[in-house]
């Protein structure tokens, strides 16, 4: 008889490998846990999120990101591994910016949270900068013939932020966070 449950493939199939590790000694479930929770709660896209709203309603923060992005997340108690060397470019009516790393996954792990798997794979990484438009199509953006893409390679020296065009709304700047998608800080989404 089969086993119910809620959990996906990939699930059982960490769980599975995480309790070998722990049973055969090479790491501690404590650590596992703390590390999971540092990446669901103290880093990700929820920050990158504050600091786009923060660049959004206030003018000042705004230019001091796109001078030194490094500085102004720090004025918002945000710095750490894989963002130590970080760079906004904004998105405008004339130009769209596109995140890669043809290398590797460079990325900016504090403000963006863990690399998605498409962000990591060899297609992505080649075509973002041979067809950027047709990988803007398959993530269904349709950017006017007009609008200039301007694609960012990020290395382990230079992480890159899109700013996304503030949405058309009248919100608070808590609002206008959550209106915020890690895909749009990428550049494969607009909001």
């Amino acid at each position: 008889m089969g086993h119910s449950h809620d959990l996906s493939e990939t699930q059982i199939r960490v769980r599975a490998l995480e309790s070998l590790l722990v049973a055969k000694g090479y790491v501690d479930s404590a650590a596992v846990d703390a590390i999971v929770e540092t990446y669901e709660h103290e880093v990700g896209p929820h920050l990158g999120a504050q600091v786009v709203a923060r660049a959004w309603v206030d003018e000042g923060f705004r230019q001091r990101l796109l001078a030194d992005a490094t500085s102004a997340v720090a004025e918002l108690g945000i710095s750490g591994r894989q963002g130590e060397h970080l760079v906004a470019v904004e998105n405008t009516a004339e130009v769209h910016n596109l995140v890669v790393c043809t290398l590797c996954s460079c990325y900016p792990w504090t403000v963006l949270g863990l690399p998605p798997v498409w962000y990591k794979s060899a297609p992505y990484r080649s075509r973002a900068v041979s067809d950027p438009r047709g990988v803007l199509q398959d993530f269904g953006v349709e950017l006017d013939e007009d609008v200039q893409v301007r694609v960012w390679d990020s290395t382990a020296e230079v992480r890159y932020l899109v700013v996304p065009r503030k949405p058309q709304v009248d919100a608070d700047e808590a609002t206008l966070a959550g209106m915020v998608t890690r895909d749009a800080m990428i550049g494969v989404a607009v909001l």
